[in-house]
């Protein structure tokens, strides 16, 4: 009789401690979620952004149809059928190319000048700041969401449940790099 309350016992321990863990990988799963979404609405606000600037600059630096071509292409894809990853480098390979097109107004003062130009590089500033606070709070949520998966015996119930570690949204070498314009 005493080996049936220990065993109850013992199930009843293990059920609330996978009810537990369950809940605690939901949780933390959802706060990656929540952050990824935070970071999505800064991303698509940029995306929407795109087609003003080249319009804006188009009329001023018609040699440099190139760079204009590869983000008008980029942008061209439709945001809202693209998976969370392909968000993440589309907005890279974005963000690379306004760089580009911001530093063509230090060779066009008429462009650096131009009204439209300045509330527009002002609007980007201000996303490309809300893009990187909204990154800082993504990769902390799934920071702690790796960390918890990864710890024993958390990682036994992770492996059950397929829960998997998430990728930490990284700053791509060529962002490190200063960016040449070349003429």
């Amino acid at each position: 009789m005493t080996y049936l309350y220990i065993a109850i016992a013992i199930i009843t321990m293990l059920v609330v401690l996978t009810i537990v863990m369950y809940n605690k990988f939901v949780s933390l799963k959802n706060a990656v979620k929540e952050a990824f979404s935070t970071m999505d609405v800064y991303l698509k606000k940029r995306w929407d952004l795109i087609p003003n600037i080249v319009e804006c600059v188009k009329g001023y630096a018609k040699h440099e149809q190139e760079t204009l071509e590869s983000i008008i292409s980029l942008r061209n894809t439709n945001y809202n059928t693209m998976n969370d990853a392909e968000k993440i480098e589309k907005g890279d390979k974005v963000k690379e190319g306004l760089s580009k097109l911001v530093m063509l107004s230090e060779a066009y003062p008429e462009l650096k000048a131009n009204e439209n130009f300045i509330d527009l590089s002002k609007q980007l500033v201000t996303v490309e700041n809300d893009i990187e606070n909204a990154r800082k709070y993504y990769n902390g949520a799934v920071k702690v969401y790796n960390i918890e998966i990864m710890k024993f015996p958390a990682l036994i119930f992770a492996k059950i449940f397929n829960f998997k570690e998430e990728k930490m949204f990284e700053i791509d070498i060529k962002e490190k790099e200063n960016i040449k314009v070349e003429f």
